[in-house]
């Protein structure tokens, strides 16, 4: 007998349960929505609200707009398309996740504080480049901050000056602990190096958690969209633990000789996969193992 288990911890984090929430609520009244960049990185969840009526539009689409609503989502968004909107009389609804808002007022302060005679700090952030989230931090110091993206390129920072680091908030707090070590090394004296952990603590515990999920089980099916960054990272941190995980995207991925002979089988996902997705995997490979024992 086969058991399929699904991982309580994964799925939606609260910053894009709150803005898929915003999404519905808005087009339950209207019936249509735009959205700048995908509200998730996921795929299919984006289908299942497009069919609804939400458009996700480009930084490039929304500078045609006019007079109408945009919904911004968790990810956040740098302080000139607020005033994009602005200036093309459009209403914003606003789904910034609250921890990525708050890191953004963060860096902004830090930012705005070191204006004057005093030379200005460099501002690192520990983050991917071009990521929707690192941009709207990097908007908060007119584009000024340096964003790094592993220890190989802390040759880029220029330690003759004051630095500032903090984390996009999906980041891992080893790789985080470990370019803040390595700074602090490195910096000359006489200079003075201050790192703010600004990791999202929701996002980091899945990690420990989902480690022991993936233990507890022969086979592990992660579940993510190709775009997601944390997908990306989590499916390593299960992999580390479990040779024998596999990644897809849905359920037409399955492959049916992934189960011979395997008796527990966990399925997990990243903080943009929805749990209803999790639960079409879940379904179907009951249909392609028969007979099994479902744990909920």
């Amino acid at each position: 007998m086969v058991k399929v288990e699904i991982d309580e911890g994964s799925g939606f984090c609260f910053g894009v349960v709150t803005a898929i929430r915003k999404a519905e609520e808005e087009l339950e009244k209207s019936g249509r929505l735009y959205c700048l960049g995908d509200i998730v990185h996921n795929s299919a969840e984006v289908e299942r609200l497009r069919e609804k009526g939400l458009l996700t539009i480009s930084h490039e689409e929304l500078k045609d707009l006019h007079d109408v609503k945009v919904l911004l989502r968790a990810h956040g968004e740098p302080p000139s398309t607020y005033e994009l909107a602005r200036q093309n009389n459009i209403e914003i609804i606003d789904a910034t996740c609250p921890v990525v808002l708050q890191l953004q007022k963060r860096i902004k302060k830090s930012y705005d504080e070191t204006i004057g005679d005093h030379p200005r700090p460099q501002i690192v952030i520990y983050g991917k480049r071009g990521h929707a989230e690192v941009n709207g931090l990097v908007g908060q110091t007119s584009g000024e901050a340096l964003v790094v993206q592993n220890v190989d390129e802390l040759d880029l920072i220029d330690y003759g000056r004051d630095i500032l680091l903090y984390s996009q908030t999906t980041k891992s707090l080893p790789g985080f602990h470990e370019i803040s070590a390595e700074i602090e090394r490195r910096q000359v004296a006489g200079n003075s190096f201050k790192s703010y952990d600004t990791i999202c603590r929701q996002v980091a515990n899945r990690v420990s958690n989902l480690r022991v999920f993936a233990e507890a089980h022969q086979l592990i099916v992660f579940v993510s969209g190709t775009k997601s960054s944390n997908g990306k990272f989590l499916f390593e941190e299960c992999k580390a633990v479990n040779s024998n995980a596999k990644m897809v995207t849905d359920c037409s991925e399955l492959s049916s000789d992934w189960f011979d002979g395997i008796e527990t089988i966990g399925i997990c996902g990243a903080t943009s996969t929805p749990r209803w997705l999790m639960e079409d995997v879940r379904d179907r490979i009951l249909d392609m193992v028969g007979e099994t024992d479902t744990v909920k």
